[in-house]
This record gives C-alpha cells, structure tokens and sequence, in this order.
C-alpha cells in the first residue's frame, strides 16, 4: 500500500466528522423551527455502509497487497475530489436544509440553486457518494471494495430516495416558477 493512502483516507474520514458536525447544527435548526424527521430505519445501515466504505479501502488494500496504478489511480483520486466539490457545494447550496438524516421544515421552499437548479439531477448529493464510492476503493485498486460499496449503496439509495421524495413532496412548498430574463 502506498503510504499516502491511508492519509487519503483520514482526510476523507475527517471530511465525514466535518458533516456530521454541519449536519448536528442543521438537526438543532431544523428541529427547532418544526422539522419532521423521516427515514430512521435506514439511517443506521447507511453509517455503517460509509464506515465500511473507509475500513474496506484500507483493508482490502493491505491484506489483498493491491497496488497503486497510476493509469487507474489517478483519474479515481481526480473523481474523488470532483465527488467532494460536488459533496460541498449541495452542502453549501441547501445550507440549513442540507442533512444526514431526512429532516423536512414543513413550509420551505425546495432549493432550486447550485446543483438543485438541474431538474433532470433531483439529488446530487447522491451522485457524490456514488462516484465516491466507486473512485475512492479505486485510487488504490480495491476493486472488490469499490463494487461491494456499489451494490450495497444502489439498495439503500433506492430505499433513501423514495423516503427523501415523498418527505420532500409531503412538507416543502413546490419551488417557485423560474423567472423570465
């Protein structure tokens, strides 16, 4: 393993207490201006499907002796911190609305800004954590990692997703129409 790996990894791991730390302060926000928290079942199974995510790059890596190639590696490494660009400015974009959890303050308006502008890209938070998922294991070759994650994480996307829809639909007023320039 190269040895600049698993200092990639921390970084990713300290970026994910740098969430949860944005996303207590958005729970106390959101729960003191009457949000309605959904999704707990499933809640669970993502932490522990993003704490193995991080323990199976470094792992797989060492025990299975995988090796940096450059031709595969570096692309992956590009694609991870293009995931946390995008990560960071749904983060920035939603602000006080974004959240680990499925919290809906009934009467906003959806946000339709930053990366919430593209109707036809409705969670694009996801779609970090997708490409995550797949380039991180990669940087390092832990492929049976990056396809473990995959599968897993389309199952509890596909559960997240329907219960992040119909909160969405249930509590936030519909976005205004776009203006005419």
């Amino acid at each position: 393993m190269s040895f600049w790996y698993p200092a990639l990894i921390l970084l990713v791991a300290a970026e994910r207490l740098a969430e949860v730390a944005v996303a207590r302060a958005n729970t106390r926000w959101s729960l003191a201006h009457g949000g309605v928290v959904t999704g707990h079942a499933h809640y669970p199974w993502l932490v522990l499907l993003h704490t193995a995510l991080l323990a199976g790059c470094l792992l797989e890596t060492a025990l299975a002796s995988r090796p940096f190639v450059p031709a595969l590696g570096w692309p992956m490494l590009a694609l991870v911190i293009a995931a946390q660009t995008l990560r960071w400015w749904c983060i920035r974009s939603l602000g006080r609305q974004w959240n680990t959890r499925i919290i809906v303050v009934p009467g906003l308006p959806r946000v339709t800004r930053g990366p919430y502008r593209f109707s036809w890209l409705p969670h694009p938070n996801y779609l970090a954590v997708v490409l995550e998922g797949i380039a991180l294991p990669l940087v390092h070759s832990a492929w049976i990692t990056a396809l473990t994650f995959t599968v897993l994480n389309a199952a509890a996307l596909s559960v997240r997703i329907r219960c992040e829809s119909r909160a969405l639909r249930t509590h936030l007023r519909p976005a205004p129409p776009p203006r005419n320039a």
